[in-house]
């Protein structure tokens, strides 16, 4: 599988990473329950597959994510780049916060190298902004983490050009883990290339817009308590129009031998600031069908009708 740097000084990423977001596990933004033996079989396979990098957060599952990618790197750790995500905290009652004080980060460090069984993060991000906290402080103490060997590299997430202009000027935000895919294109604006100027990696999330964009979804088939049940673009009446326009591209993907959800994906790294794509699985057959998401390039003309069909909202 190819590979990209990561923003200006970062590591060689593949062009897929694995998304450990389902494998959590039931939780309030959960997908249903996991299979934990399944879910470590599609960690390992995706490494067999070439991929050398997994994401995963500390929210997932309120920590089950991040123990399970734990156990799957067992032996193997030397062979992926672990990335994972700080700021939503937990109570003992299960209520998840948003938090970025100083003192929650480092106690969220401390958790997710222990779950994970490693000495150092390669890649630690803020999960989602705190406006009861100063950016700034925030951000200082990240660069006190990495002082200190406990992270190698920092990135945000869900943050927009004005935080990330903020952080950048204490020290280089090493990667920007957006949303992104056909459905929300927003960050074409200012955001990716704001991260294209300054040297900032871009590793978007959801480039299949949580099944949508697999030209398999089958909102029946969800779990009783997942997520998207709650989603209003899973919902009707927005749900048959979005499937309506996911099935238009059907004949594309079958023109180049490929899934509409290997498509969606391969669309959202032809943008030159994407450096790879986190594309979520929990059976090992969804990480191998992912893997083929790469090495063909999209012809203009499809590109023109793929976006004409998803304008930039």
């Amino acid at each position: 599988m190819k590979k990209r740097k990561l923003g200006v000084n970062g590591p060689e990423l593949t062009e897929i990473g694995l998304g450990a977001w389902a494998i959590g596990g039931a939780w309030t933004f959960g997908w249903g329950q996991s299979d934990d033996a399944e879910s470590i079989r599609t960690i390992r396979r995706s490494i067999e597959l070439g991929m050398n990098w997994i994401d995963t957060a500390a929210a997932y599952g309120l920590g089950h994510s991040e123990e399970i990618v734990g156990r799957a790197i067992e032996g193997t750790r030397d062979k992926v780049y672990i990335a994972t995500k700080c700021g939503l905290a937990w109570n003992s009652k299960k209520k998840i916060r948003n938090d970025l004080s100083p003192g929650s980060i480092r106690n969220e460090v401390e958790a997710s190298l222990k779950r994970l069984n490693i000495e150092t993060i390669d890649l630690y991000q803020f999960h989602w902004p705190d406006s009861r906290t100063p950016i700034e402080k925030s951000w200082e103490e990240m660069v006190k983490l990495k002082q200190e060997g406990k992270i190698r590299r920092l990135g945000v997430s869900n943050f927009d050009v004005e935080l990330m202009s903020r952080c950048e000027k204490i020290q280089h935000v090493d990667s920007l883990q957006p949303p992104y895919s056909l459905f929300h294109r927003e960050i074409e604006k200012e955001i990716l290339p704001y991260c294209l100027e300054n040297g900032i990696g871009v590793v978007p999330y959801s480039p299949m817009f949580s099944g949508l964009l697999t030209g398999k979804f089958d909102i029946n088939k969800l779990a009783r308590d997942d997520w998207r049940r709650r989603n209003p673009e899973y919902m009707e009446p927005k749900l048959s129009d979005n499937l309506r326009r996911v099935e238009k591209l059907r004949p594309i993907a079958e023109k180049y031998g490929k899934t509409i959800g290997q498509l969606a994906v391969a669309w959202v790294l032809k943008h030159p600031a994407v450096t790879s794509a986190i594309v979520g699985a929990r059976r090992v057959d969804q990480v191998e069908e992912n893997s083929q998401a790469v090495n063909f390039k999209i012809a203009p003309n499809d590109i023109q009708f793929m976006e004409e069909l998803f304008p930039v909202k």
